[in-house]
């Protein structure tokens, strides 16, 4: 699917509530479908891109009836949750976003191990393997016998670095109901972020900060829920990758920039 992404001129505060005319104009992506096969997800799920020169803005709309989130620390582990996630594509790096209804959110940027050389690019004292807290990561299916040491990526493992912070991001939620309350239906909840361009340094590749006419990036965008009901946990996306393992930069979705201002 092709979309583009347009620019916005008015102040964008971010706030969760998704309410500027900018995204009022915004093309949303399609209803998320089923991340594996492509089949029909329970409950709805859309999102949008807009940008200026400061920042890259992502909004996510959640249909979600009974609001549930318990994890407010920085960093837990969200995905055995409800949450929403981002990956941006880098080329020889990617960086991994998920956020609750609590507004908590969990980041990891990881560097391909192939490209990861001494003396080159990465070797830097942000990514030192030694003093920060990494590890190596082959996927989320690196602890299957047949491919416990290395994953099932062609590419193989990825150094992670679990204690990375994007520079500057703004995040923020909004429930249009109530939360952790399952006698009270609730609409679902909203999602607003804001990640400036200045601290996609390791991901541009080569590409202009901010984008110009015509950039192409590759994100993905998907959801995890937990349906109590059936006792299974289920992934949905803007587009379906024909597996559970979101680690597939290859399978993100392509966002083309635009400078035309939206709805102009």
């Amino acid at each position: 699917m092709s979309y583009k992404a347009y620019r916005t001129k008015e102040k964008i505060m971010v706030d969760g509530q998704l309410n500027e005319k900018s995204w009022l104009l915004a093309q949303k992506s399609p209803r998320f479908v089923d991340i594996i096969n492509g089949g029909p997800a329970l409950y709805e799920t859309r999102s949008a891109v807009l940008w200026d020169d400061e920042y890259l803005y992502v909004g996510y709309w959640i249909e979600e009836p009974y609001v549930q989130s318990e994890i407010t620390e920085r960093d837990g582990l969200i995905f055995n949750e409800n949450n929403v996630e981002l990956f941006i594509d880098g080329g020889d790096t990617y960086y991994e976003f998920e956020i609750n209804a609590l507004n908590t959110i969990y980041e990891v940027f990881f560097i391909w191990k192939d490209a990861y050389k001494k003396g080159g690019k990465y070797d830097v004292p942000e990514f030192d393997i030694y003093e920060k807290n990494v590890c190596t990561f082959g996927g989320n299916h690196d602890r299957i016998p047949k491919y416990f040491w290395n994953g099932t990526h062609p590419r193989g493992l990825r150094w992670a670095f679990k204690n990375w912070d994007f520079p500057g991001l703004k995040t923020a939620v909004h429930v249009d109901g109530i939360i952790n309350d399952q006698n009270k239906i609730s609409k679902g909840w909203t999602v607003e972020l804001a990640f400036p361009w200045s601290g996609m340094k390791w991901l541009a590749n080569g590409r202009s900060l901010p984008p110009v006419e015509g950039d192409t990036w590759k994100f993905q965008f998907a959801r995890y829920e937990k349906l109590i009901s059936l006792n299974k946990n289920v992934g949905w996306a803007w587009s379906s990758i024909g597996s559970d393992d979101n680690h597939r930069p290859e399978k993100f979705t392509k966002i083309e920039f635009s400078n035309t201002v939206v709805g102009e």
